[in-house]
């Protein structure tokens, strides 16, 4: 298998297509998100490593337990998920990081702007943007993970700031705030394993 570094020519994606999801305090948002894809990725979850962490200090924390019953709810499973730091080492590890909100992509570009530019959106603006035509023709899920990648950077510009694309923190609010949230992040989620999927 050719081992790339970054979408470009189709060709083969080396494994895992490595996904990082970022929020404030990787208590609520962003594991929610990495849990709930983990699942929907089904017999395909193998060629993808996904993964998150908080703009915040909060590494050891277990995942919050409002969102914990809320991913389980959805099919997701919260086990073992515990809190970590975003750092430079993180992103560059990553061939996609998915931002909670404009400030978590924004957060994740400034500590390696070379690297993440290209590959860092929000969760919801990845959503809007994806075009499953930009993986026409490709069969693996990680081959079209960096086909869809370098469709919807490509196109963020032209497209510009969806009014939707952040998802306010829930972290602490009522119930039915979280339950909302939850099924924005669903929402965008399930659209993302849709396109990797085929």
């Amino acid at each position: 298998m050719l081992d790339v570094s970054a979408p470009s020519a189709r060709g083969h994606w080396r494994l895992p297509f490595r996904v990082l999801m970022v929020c404030t305090g990787n208590l609520h948002r962003s594991p929610l998100a990495e849990r709930l894809l983990t699942a929907r990725l089904g017999s395909s979850r193998e060629m993808f490593q996904l993964s998150s962490a908080g703009t915040a200090d909060r590494a050891g924390t277990p995942m919050d337990p409002v969102a914990a019953a809320l991913l389980a709810g959805l099919g997701g499973d919260p086990c073992g998920a515990m809190a970590r730091r975003l750092t430079a080492e993180l992103v560059e590890n990553a061939d996609l990081v998915l931002g909670a909100a404009t400030e978590h992509r924004d957060a994740a570009v400034r500590l390696s702007p070379a690297w993440a530019l290209r590959r860092t959106f929000t969760l919801r603006e990845f959503a809007r943007l994806l075009r499953a035509e930009d993986a026409d023709g490709v069969a693996e899920p990680a081959d079209r993970a960096a086909e869809l990648v370098r469709g919807a950077g490509a196109r963020r510009g032209a497209e510009g700031r969806g009014e939707d694309d952040d998802l306010a923190d829930p972290y602490g609010a009522p119930e039915r705030v979280a339950r909302s949230c939850a099924g924005r992040i669903a929402e965008s989620v399930e659209r993302i394993a849709v396109a990797l999927l085929g």
